[in-house]
């Protein structure tokens, strides 16, 4: 897993270096710089891929911007003015990967041209660099890391990190992709950025669970939280009652509603709430053997009743904190009732306060759960009141 993030001069980002757990969790203002920060993530791993452009970008999640809008446009000091961005991450395997991208403001290339890169497995095992005096001996556009990869061996620390990055994409679901009604433009196993394939996704999932039964046992809790529904399951369209005037797919998202009448009581993902149907994209992010190891949702509370988004986040961190999950998540929420999902006691289970300072850059601040709760035991604060109040940052001043 990833263990530390740095950034410079990406967006709102002029520098910064967080230390990150398994599941990241970021609050706050909208315009604040939380998209920034899993966008930041996206470019690195567009990079472990060997190439930044609009293609690798939006493969990622990441919207692709001008070089005027990707480097920072905020007031720097002058040490700081510097013509490229720079993204680094450090695995808990102690491999880093460090690159520094730039492109002309003006008549800007397709694509952003390496300036240096470091690879290692540690301190001192060095994979690959490249330095500002090499850069211009090599195509500027392909990264050397990505190719150097192809000859180390499975196992190999540098190569884990690469594939984590490479790996890293950025879910934002929405419901028309949910329901089937669009195409999803980043369709991918086992499930797209927009929420395509999820009928398709159901069914792998409840194909796993009968193999394993921890799986299984994980689904029933999906269920409890999908309250007015028995069950739920992947099925041929022609079997379910569907209107004629819907886009029909192959399968669709089959429900069976526990208070309708026997015999009348199935509901397609087209009929659903949109809420089971982001419950149930969301299992398939954390369960589903094929989903990536490293995974941001932005906005993890959309669509969910504040009761629903604190037993969804809770359920999220069980499921991801079990023995043997290799699996990290950036989240970001605006609803305070995320925050009484986490548990206080997980030192993996991380809460990010980001603000904006009086130079408008984005500031992001580790809040420490159990100290924060711990400082009002007797007042009967939560973590989602103190975050309204204004107690733990990550709020507008308004």
């Amino acid at each position: 897993m990833l263990s530390k993030l740095s950034v410079e001069r990406f967006k709102s980002l002029v520098k910064l270096e967080l230390e990150l757990g398994q599941i990241n969790l970021f609050i706050g203002a909208n315009g604040s710089g939380k998209s920034n920060l899993l966008e930041a993530l996206g470019v690195l791993g567009a990079a472990a891929f060997g190439r930044v452009d609009d293609e690798t970008l939006l493969r990622r999640g990441v919207r692709p911007g001008l070089p005027q809008l990707y480097k920072t446009a905020f007031p720097l000091k002058r040490k700081e003015n510097v013509p490229h961005i720079l993204f680094g991450a450090e695995a808990t395997t102690g491999a880093t990967f460090e690159v520094t991208l730039w492109n002309p403001l003006q008549n800007p290339s397709p694509a952003w041209r390496f300036k240096t890169e470091n690879l290692r497995r540690g301190i001192n095992d060095v994979v690959v660099t490249r330095t500002t005096t090499s850069a211009g001996k090599h195509n500027q556009e392909q990264g050397m890391a990505a190719l150097r990869t192809v000859e180390l061996q499975p196992g190999d620390a540098a190569l884990e990190l690469m594939n984590q990055l490479r790996t890293y994409s950025i879910y934002c679901p929405n419901t028309p992709s949910l329901r089937g009604l669009v195409q999803d433009l980043q369709a991918r196993e086992p499930v797209g950025l927009a929420g395509g394939r999820l009928p398709e996704a159901v069914k792998e999932l409840l194909e796993s669970a009968r193999k394993d039964i921890s799986i299984n046992g994980m689904l029933d809790e999906v269920r409890d939280l999908i309250d007015w529904a028995r069950d739920f399951s992947a099925a041929p369209s022609a079997d379910v009652p569907l209107s004629p005037s819907a886009a029909r797919s192959r399968l669709v998202i089959r429900f069976v509603d526990r208070f309708m009448v026997k015999g009348r009581n199935a509901l397609t993902g087209y009929d659903a709430s949109e809420g089971a149907l982001y419950v149930l994209f969301c299992a398939v992010l954390a369960l589903h053997p094929k989903a990536p190891r490293c995974l941001a949702v932005d906005n993890i509370d959309q669509t969910l009743n504040p009761r629903l988004a604190q037993r969804l986040v809770s359920a999220l961190c069980a499921w991801t904190a079990r023995p043997g999950v290799d699996r990290q998540w950036f989240l970001t929420a605006h609803n305070p009732a995320v925050l009484d999902g986490l548990p206080l006691d997980d030192r993996r289970i991380r809460l990010f306060a980001v603000d904006r300072d009086s130079n408008g850059h984005s500031r992001i601040r580790r809040i420490d759960l159990a100290k924060a709760l711990g400082a009002r035991p007797d007042e009967g604060w939560t973590l989602s009141r103190m975050w309204i109040n204004g107690l733990l940052g990550g709020v507008p001043n308004v």
